[in-house]
C-alpha cells in the first residue's frame, strides 16, 4: 500500500536487479525532466488566469474535441469521478460522420490540440461551427503560428497557451486536463499528489520493484502488459495508459503491448487464454473497493445460487477478482493489483503519476526516449500529400 487511497501489491519477484541503477535513474529524472513533471505538481503556473476562466463555469454543456493525449485524460476524469460531475460533456475523439447538434445557448466548445494542425481535431471542430455557431470557443494549443491559432483569433475565441515542453500523453495535469476539470466542477488541486508521492519510501519502491520486474518481462519476451480491469468506470482510464505506453515505449523494435480486458466479462472469451495460452504476458489486476451497487432479489434465489443472498454486485465482482488471482497465483503467472479504496481525485492523480513515472523509467533503462512518436508523424505527412 502507497497511500490511503489505494492498496498496490506488486509482483512475486525475489530478485530487485535493476534498484540502484532506477534510483539513479529516477534521480536523474526529477531534475532533466522536472519542467514536465512539474505539471503534476501544486508549484505549477497555468497559462491561463482562473478569472478569465470563472465566465465559463455557468455554462452547463461542453462539447471536448481533441485526438490522443489532448482528449484521453479528461475523459478518465470525467468517467472516474461521473458521479461528483453534474454538468454534462460531449467528447469527439474520432472523426465521425453522424456529428448532429441540438443549439444550445450554454455550450462551450473546448478545443485542445498541441499542434493547432490535428486533421482530426480541425475537422470536427468545422462541423461543430458548422451547427452551433453562437458557442462560446476555448482553443488550448501551443503559442505558434498554427491553422488553430489563426481560426482562434478569427473567432474571437479565449486562447490559452499549450506548453511545447509538455506532450500530449504527458498532459493531463497541465492546462489540458486541468481546464476541463474545473469547468466541470471539480477541485484541480487535490488531483497534484506528485509532491507527498515522491516523498514516500513505499511509493518510490514499489515504483522501481515494479519497473525492475516489467524489464524483466520484456527482456525475456513477455511484452504483453494486459489490465484485467473490473471497475467499468475506470476503462478510459486506461485507454489513457494504453496510449502512455504504446507510443512513449513502441520504438526500436522494442515495446510494451498494453491490452485492456473488461472483466468480468472476458472470463467467458479471453480468459482461458490467459491461463493457458502463449506466456508472453504479465498482467495487471484493477477493482475498486465498496463502490455502491445494486442487490440481488433473495426470493428469486435458491439451490446452489442460495450463496448470493444478500450480497450485492460489487460483492460479487470483488469475489471474482480474488478467485482469478488466486487461480493466477496457482498457475505462477506474474501480476499486480490495484485496489482503489477511495473514488475521488486524489486517488485519479496518483495513479497518473505512477504510470507516468513507471513509463518514463521503462523508457530509460530499455533505451528508449519515451517524449517522441516519430512514426507517428510519418502518418500525419502521408495523409496530408493524399488529401492535396
Amino acid at each position: 500500500m502507497f497511500s490511503k487511497n489505494i492498496i498496490f501489491k506488486n509482483f512475486q519477484y525475489k530478485k530487485n536487479i535493476k534498484k540502484k541503477k532506477l534510483n539513479q535513474i529516477l534521480k536523474k529524472e526529477l531534475i532533466e525532466s522536472s519542467s514536465l513533471l512539474n505539471s503534476f505538481t501544486t508549484n505549477y503556473k497555468y497559462s491561463f488566469k482562473k478569472k478569465n476562466i470563472n465566465k465559463f463555469l455557468n455554462y452547463k454543456y461542453i462539447n471536448l474535441i481533441g485526438m490522443g493525449g489532448s482528449i484521453l485524460g479528461t475523459e478518465a476524469i470525467y468517467d472516474f469521478l461521473k458521479f461528483k460531475i453534474k454538468k454534462k460533456i460531449r467528447f469527439f475523439n474520432n472523426l465521425n460522420n453522424h456529428i448532429k447538434l441540438q443549439p444550445n445557448k450554454k455550450t462551450i466548445n473546448l478545443i485542445v490540440s498541441k499542434s493547432g494542425n490535428t486533421l482530426e481535431t480541425i475537422s470536427n471542430f468545422n462541423l461543430i461551427l458548422k451547427s452551433q455557431k453562437q458557442n462560446k470557443n476555448i482553443v488550448i494549443t501551443e503559442n505558434k503560428s498554427s491553422f488553430l491559432q489563426s481560426l482562434a483569433k478569427k473567432l474571437k475565441a479565449e486562447i490559452i497557451e499549450h506548453k511545447n515542453y509538455i506532450g500530449g500523453r504527458y498532459s493531463v495535469l497541465s492546462e489540458v486536463g486541468m481546464l476541463p476539470a474545473q469547468l466541470l466542477g471539480l477541485n484541480e488541486t487535490k488531483f497534484k499528489r506528485f509532491n507527498n508521492l515522491i516523498k514516500n519510501k513505499s511509493f518510490i519502491d514499489n515504483l522501481i520493484y515494479n519497473v525492475s520486474f516489467i524489464f524483466k518481462c520484456v527482456s525475456t519476451g513477455k511484452n504483453n502488459s494486459v489490465i484485467l480491469n473490473y471497475d467499468e468506470k475506470s476503462e478510459n482510464l486506461f485507454k489513457w495508459y494504453q496510449q502512455l505506453t504504446a507510443e512513449s515505449l513502441g520504438k526500436k523494435n522494442k515495446g510494451v503491448f498494453p491490452i485492456i480486458s473488461s472483466m468480468p466479462k472476458d472470463n467467458h472469451s479471453l480468459l482461458q487464454l490467459y491461463l493457458d495460452g502463449p506466456k508472453n504476458n504479465f498482467f495487471t489486476f484493477f477493482g475498486v473497493n465498496k463502490d455502491k451497487t445494486n442487490y440481488l432479489e433473495n426470493i428469486n434465489l435458491f439451490d446452489k445460487f442460495e450463496n448470493l443472498k444478500n450480497k450485492n454486485l460489487s460483492q460479487i465482482i470483488q469475489a471474482q477478482r480474488k478467485a482469478t488471482q488466486r487461480v493466477f497465483m496457482r498457475k505462477k503467472i506474474p501480476f499486480r493489483s490495484f485496489e482503489v479504496l477511495k473514488r475521488n481525485e486524489e486517488t485519479l492523480g496518483e495513479l497518473f503519476s505512477f504510470f507516468v513515472l513507471e513509463t518514463i523509467l521503462l523508457g530509460r533503462i530499455m533505451k528508449i526516449n519515451p517524449f517522441d512518436q516519430p512514426s507517428v508523424e510519418l502518418i500525419k505527412k502521408e495523409t496530408s500529400k493524399i488529401l492535396i
